[in-house]
């Protein structure tokens, strides 16, 4: 009776690793199109409500979901706890805590630092060219994340599965 209860708790764990794994694949694209949608946004709060950077972030984060409205949040808190940090040292700084909370991975993150070391330098046109410029980079990345995510969430499920059976196997 043991080895049965062991037995099912095995299946059962290798089997929720493999889901876990399979929704980071799966929750990838959604962050991507949630970050582009950020960028969107922050383009028309710049661009056509000549709103100024720390208010557009600010006005941003408040109609965002998780994880992307904390890191403009966090941009903002940043920005106003410390006179001494830049806009890029805060929105590095940001985009490198809350990086490892997400599923995306080092190429967006990238070209958000990227990003974030163009704006609050320049003219209004040229922040928009910017943050053009990182959708179009982001966009490309969702299409990979997307790809990746059709390939492999059904292989991480199937993984975990039958590592969990051979574990049982063996040890039975």
């Amino acid at each position: 009776m043991v080895e049965l209860i062991g037995a099912a708790l095995i299946l059962f764990a290798g089997t929720m690793i493999g889901f876990l794994q399979a929704s980071r694949y799966a929750a990838r694209p959604i962050q991507i199109r949630q970050l582009i949608y950020a960028l969107q946004r922050l383009e028309t709060e710049i661009g056509y409500g000549y709103t100024p950077l720390p208010e557009a972030i600010s006005r941003c984060a408040a109609y965002l979901p998780e994880p992307i409205a904390s890191l403009l949040q966090d941009v903002n808190r940043r920005l106003e706890q410390s006179d001494e940090l830049t806009f890029r040292e805060s929105w590095e700084g940001a985009a490198n805590a809350f990086w490892p909370h997400t599923a995306m991975r080092q190429p967006e993150q990238a070209a958000l630092i990227r990003l974030g070391s163009a704006l609050g330098i320049s003219d209004r046109e040229d922040q928009i060219k910017n943050l053009k410029l990182a959708m179009q980079q982001l966009q490309s990345e969702e299409e990979a994340a997307r790809h990746d995510s059709a390939r492999f969430s059904k292989m991480w499920k199937s993984l975990g599965v039958l590592t969990a059976a051979l574990v049982v196997i063996l040890i039975l």
